[in-house]
């Protein structure tokens, strides 16, 4: 009988990270200071990040140490397992093998907590108090409020509106863990207030609430910003998901010739085919990577690479990345993580590169997609995670016309049990492409 579940031991979890930086074939363009147009330096971001992270976001190591301590609280839910679709392949009637690596069984749900952990222990470690973020569709707010809680610090969350009333039980997990969470454009920064001035109906954005904790961080002397995507050293943490789906698709013998996952800023995409590119790269292996965005914010496939505010408010460095303009609002759709104008900067390279390829997806057929998975597989999954899941479909309905057997992995990036309402609007037909 085939495996259905392929299972590391915990003395199995990776001891490093995986830095892709030293391998990109095209060095980085640096941040800049808007102000001057000059690069910032490490002491420049010390107002909002700790040390031990800005070393982390600048090293040309290409492995680096995992604390021990971090280590410890991944064994939580680490290693997390990867799953041989079978039932999923018998529904589509295809030849090709499908699997996915569910980092849907962590406490709060998704693959945030990866660099959660870790973000929380250096700030602790520094001495720092309290941790303001935002959150999209609350995966990310839930994992830090789960890290602070276990490092005893304060969290505060500006959750972006639009998601804070569809997704009240995310708010309320935040709750659980101790965190503070409100509505962004909130009256409670000058950004916010700001943005509420011009527009007071606005369903806010993630450019926005990362404004808002921004102008948190650097207005309270106890408090630095952590931030769930985007970049170097949140890339890093999650390459721990890649690196173990290396070990886990070895003990079945088999090697990926797709690699998936959805992408907004670019963290679950990032961690599962990092340390794939660097095959890619390092040792000529023919893998197709592929990062797959919602077409109502379509960053690498309708935007332009070039500097750009990571915020609405202009407050962060300009980074060179794809983009759709700093003050872009997306339509409120369900996949409220991958609702950010910009892309992770080393993604961007990679994707200018022609290393990896982009595709879009409508709201309505991604629903379809994660409908299809729940039937098949039995696992609800979030909005953002159908996305990949729409894509391993298409390229498994591919393999069924051309008889290919090729070898799919995908990130399934988190469950969807607080979505639940936006499956109430796909199956009540109140659904609308955006």
């Amino acid at each position: 009988m085939e495996r259905t579940k392929i299972i590391l031991d915990e003395n199995e979890l990776p001891k490093q990270w995986y830095n892709i930086l030293p391998d990109l074939p095209t060095p980085l363009e640096p941040p800049l200071n808007p102000a001057t147009n000059e690069p910032i330096g490490p002491d420049d971001l010390l107002p909002i990040f700790p040390m031990g992270l800005i070393k982390q976001e600048v090293s040309q190591d290409r492995f680096i140490d995992i604390p021990e301590e971090v280590r410890d609280i991944y064994r939580l839910w680490r290693p997390s397992p990867i799953y041989r679709a079978h039932r999923l392949e018998a529904a589509l009637k295809t030849p090709a093998r499908i699997y996915y690596k569910n980092e849907g069984v962590s406490p709060p749900g998704s693959h945030k907590p990866n660099t959660a952990i870790a973000q929380a222990y250096f700030n602790k470690k520094e001495g720092v108090e309290r941790l303001s973020t935002e959150t999209g569709a609350g995966q990310w707010g839930s994992a830090l409020s789960f890290a602070c809680s276990l490092f005893d610090l304060e969290c505060k969350v500006y959750m972006v509106k639009s998601s804070f009333y569809q997704k009240p039980y995310r708010k309320s997990l935040i709750n659980l863990w101790g965190a503070n969470v409100i509505p962004s454009p909130s009256t409670e920064t000058q950004a916010g207030r700001s943005i509420l001035e011009k527009h007071p109906d606005t369903s806010g954005s993630l450019g926005i609430a990362i404004s808002e904790a921004v102008e948190d961080a650097a207005t309270h002397d106890n408090t630095k910003y952590a931030l769930g995507s985007v970049l170097n050293h949140v890339m890093l943490h999650q390459t721990v998901i890649g690196l173990e789906a290396k070990l886990q698709m070895d003990m079945v013998d088999d090697y990926p010739d797709v690699v998936i996952g959805c992408v907004g800023g670019g963290s679950n995409f990032s961690g599962i085919s990092y340390p794939f590119v660097r095959d890619k790269m390092k040792d000529n292996k023919d893998i197709d990577i592929v990062a797959v965005e919602p077409t109502a914010c379509p960053t690498l496939t309708g935007g332009d690479f070039r500097y750009d505010f990571g915020d609405t408010a202009e407050m962060t460095p300009l980074l060179k990345m794809y983009t759709l303009g700093h003050d872009f609002v997306p339509p409120p759709i369900h996949s409220g993580g991958l609702r950010y104008h910009g892309e992770s900067p080393i993604i961007s390279q990679l994707y200018a590169d022609g290393i990896m390829r982009a595709v879009a997806y409508h709201q309505t057929e991604i629903f379809d997609a994660a409908t299809t998975f729940a039937r098949t597989e039995g696992i609800v999954p979030a909005p953002e995670a159908a996305h990949a899941i729409k894509c391993a479909i298409d390229m498994a309905l591919e393999c069924k016309k051309t008889g290919e057997e090729k070898s799919i992995l995908f990130n399934f990036s988190g469950h969807g049990h607080f979505d639940m309402a936006a499956y109430d609007t796909y199956f009540n037909g109140e659904m609308t492409d955006e």
